[in-house]
């Protein structure tokens, strides 16, 4: 069994893209590509938009990994590269959508968003899928995120991983699956109150590595 510190894991050098920041990813699933098929399968819910959901600690993606109320067996953790944030290619969740999206929508859709809608980032999302489709359900949700990635550049919604403690990290939904790339996947255990145990993470993939 190999033991890492997970907490310092540093890597560079993916093979697609450029500009990239290190998340992570749970699941009880094993993959070797994100597929947005299976986007309910996880938690059931999408809360915080249409995407595949990363987090910036490997402990709270270890977690999730064993959410699903029928999870058993393995548990996996998935390191990967995604879009490094820049000041307008995400909408962070309850806060103010930067000025430059807000032009862009606004020029697509050709009308003006209203002010409250734009002084938070969730009102936004749910305002685009009533627009795109009449309600902000899945379906709505869907189109938002694809409205979103592919006509005003936004790669993903963003929210704290600790609303007390914003310091800690993010979370996020990134829109697209072809803008995520896989480093590494980890096989790991979680104790009775789906909590990692750190001495038995055994990675299973590494990204142009065999192991």
């Amino acid at each position: 069994m190999l033991l890492i510190n997970i907490y310092e894991l540093k890597l560079a050098g993916t093979n697609n893209m450029q500009n990239t920041d290190i998340m992570y990813h749970g699941s009880h699933n094993y993959f070797t590509e994100f597929d947005l098929k299976h986007v309910l399968e996880g938690s059931g819910k999408i809360k915080f938009g249409y995407g595949v959901y990363v987090t910036s600690k490997y402990s709270s993606a270890a977690h999730y990994s064993g959410q699903k109320a029928q999870s058993e067996g393995e548990n996996f953790v998935y390191t990967v590269a995604v879009p490094s944030l820049t000041d307008d290619n995400y909408i962070m969740f309850k806060q103010p959508v930067n000025a430059k999206i807000v032009m862009r929508t606004e020029n697509v859709l050709g009308e003006k968003i209203p002010d409250k809608v734009k002084a938070d980032g969730k009102l936004f999302r749910k305002y685009l899928a009533n627009t795109l489709t009449g309600n902000d359900d899945f379906i709505g949700e869907k189109a938002a995120a694809e409205f979103l990635d592919n006509k005003i550049g936004v790669d993903c919604i963003v929210w704290p991983y600790s609303w007390r403690n914003p310091s800690l990290g993010t979370n996020r939904a990134i829109f697209n699956v072809n803008k995520i790339e896989i480093i590494r996947i980890d096989r790991v255990c979680l104790d009775a109150s789906k909590h990692l145990i750190q001495d038995t993470v055994v990675p299973v993939f590494q990204l142009n590595n065999e192991v």
